[in-house]
């Protein structure tokens, strides 16, 4: 089966995104993997599904795949993407859409400089909602990650799908390819996780790389700053707005306090549009 698709990215978070609009497309587990191989496919860390919502008052449906073929709640970066994809691609002139999610609905909106804004939700901290196993409401806990690799300190939270957030020293030194893949698959997270980690600069600036669940480390993640910028506000380290510095770029994040949804604006680029054969 041939397939039309645009590969896009947001700070380097590069993604496969694909009209379901006006084609019919089911997606395997297989096929996700296929899209997803940088050598024998496109290349991506997630693969992006723009469908009709079938509700009223909703403006579209987005599903998110990660490079594993497995289908995931949300992701920040992709949803900037969403937005410029669909205007890029005639589905919408809406400046501000109402698109749903595993997670819930979400507005992303279309500034007059190109960028997108994105109001990700209200962050969630209880730990049945993330999903994270614990006994304690503490907002710092401890997570052994065994003999090898010692304990770290984290905080867990969710921006419609789960992160652990912990402190660095510097994040170029910081053991990113080591613990990433341990705190992801801890036992703790029954649905595993996304691994930030964090370097307070100022009190409104930060650095971040993220360890994401199903894709490995990538040059950005949006719901990782989200979750380390109301991580940081709720320990006393920042203030809002927050840039956060990526691998790939910057991002400005905003949260005004608990039960408030987290505002992200940052950039959404099309690198190239193609047709390729999937297999059965």
């Amino acid at each position: 089966m041939k397939l039309r698709f645009t590969k896009m990215h947001g700070l380097g978070n590069d993604f496969v995104v694909i009209d379901a609009v006006r084609q019919h497309i089911e997606l395997t587990p297989g096929q996700v993997r296929f899209l997803a191989d940088r050598h024998f496919g496109i290349g991506c860390d997630q693969i992006l599904l723009v469908e009709a919502s079938g509700m009223d008052g909703v403006d579209f449906r987005y599903r998110i795949f990660n490079a594993d073929g497995g289908e995931v709640e949300q992701c920040g970066n992709g949803a900037r993407c969403f937005v410029r994809f669909v205007h890029e691609q005639g589905l919408s002139d809406k400046p501000q859409l109402k698109v749903v999610t595993q997670s819930g609905i979400i507005a992303p909106r279309l500034e007059a400089n190109g960028e997108v804004t994105v109001d990700m939700g209200v962050p969630r901290f209880a730990a049945a909602e993330i999903p994270f196993i614990s006994d304690s409401a503490a907002l710092v806990q401890n997570l052994a990650l065994g003999d090898a690799a010692g304990t770290v300190d984290i905080t867990a939270v969710s921006m419609g799908n789960p992160h652990a957030v912990t402190l660095v020293d510097d994040i170029d030194a910081a053991a990113v390819a080591q613990l990433g893949p341990l705190i992801e698959a801890h036992p703790r997270f029954p649905r595993r996780v996304n691994a930030g980690f964090m370097q307070v600069l100022t009190r409104h600036a930060i650095k971040l790389r993220v360890y994401e669940r199903g894709a490995g480390e990538t040059l950005a993640c949006g719901t990782g700053a989200c979750a380390a910028v109301v991580a940081g506000i709720r320990r006393g380290l920042l203030d809002s707005p927050v840039r956060v510095t990526t691998r790939g770029g910057d991002l400005s994040i905003a949260w005004a306090g608990l039960n408030t949804p987290v505002m992200m604006t940052g950039p959404a680029v099309s690198v190239f549009s193609g047709d390729i054969e999937l297999p059965e």
